[in-house]
């Protein structure tokens, strides 16, 4: 897999903050989209364990979510689908991480515009394994639709995106991963929630890394 930054630690103590805005320095602001979902409730304590993120939770149902660390943490209830909702809340932030259901290509479009409007460059999406049929002895499932359309979107866009095409969820506490790049045969079926939450973590903290690529994700 490439060279990537050494692993997070495990535990770091939440420092006292106080309100903060995009202008804070060595902060970086990201957007959880989904933020309910299995995979974003996993993600959401790693990112708190950098002092330099700040978080806002975006979901259509915000009493589903305590609020973690509310010096750090702003939770905001909106659909992904009500674009005046999306932009307003995308508003002054450096990273977009979507972590969706639903209707996704008609949710890929709303997100990439409101980017465009916002001025938000940095999106990490997450899709499915086997959407270019890249799972060896695997044929094609139409289910994989909804997921290979929205990454469509997402690649056919000017962003600075990443596409993570992750194995099935597992709940060990095991980082341990490999990455394959579009146009390689996917390797494994599983992966970590840990594993997917350590590397979306990596991802939104640096800027340039694996941008405009479509990475499959599985164990290690």
């Amino acid at each position: 897999m490439p060279d990537l930054p050494s692993p997070l630690p495990m535990s770091v103590p939440f420092p006292a903050a106080g309100p903060w805005t995009r202008a804070d320095p060595g902060t970086t602001r990201v957007l959880v989209l989904g933020a309910n979902g299995q995979l974003a409730r996993n993600t959401t304590p790693f990112f708190l364990r950098r002092a330099d993120a700040r978080l806002t939770l975006y979901l259509r149902r915000s009493g589903r979510l305590r609020n973690p660390s509310p010096s750090r943490v702003s939770i905001v209830e909106g659909d992904v689908l009500d674009r005046a909702a999306l932009q307003a809340a995308m508003q002054g932030h450096d990273v977009v991480y979507a972590n969706l259901v639903g209707e996704m290509p008609r949710q890929a479009e709303a997100i990439v515009d409101a980017m465009h409007t916002t001025g938000v460059a940095r999106l990490i999406f997450i899709a499915s394994m086997g959407i270019y049929g890249e799972v060896p002895g695997e044929s094609y499932r139409a289910m994989l639709n909804p997921y290979r359309d929205a990454a469509a979107i997402v690649e056919a866009s000017d962003l600075d995106w990443t596409v993570l095409r992750p194995g099935w969820f597992t709940r060990d506490e095991a980082i341990a991963y490999r990455i394959t790049q579009k146009g390689e045969p996917f390797r494994g079926r599983e992966v970590s929630m840990n594993s997917l939450s350590d590397l979306i973590v990596r991802l939104a903290m640096s800027p340039t890394l694996e941008v405009r690529r479509s990475l499959g994700v599985s164990r290690d």
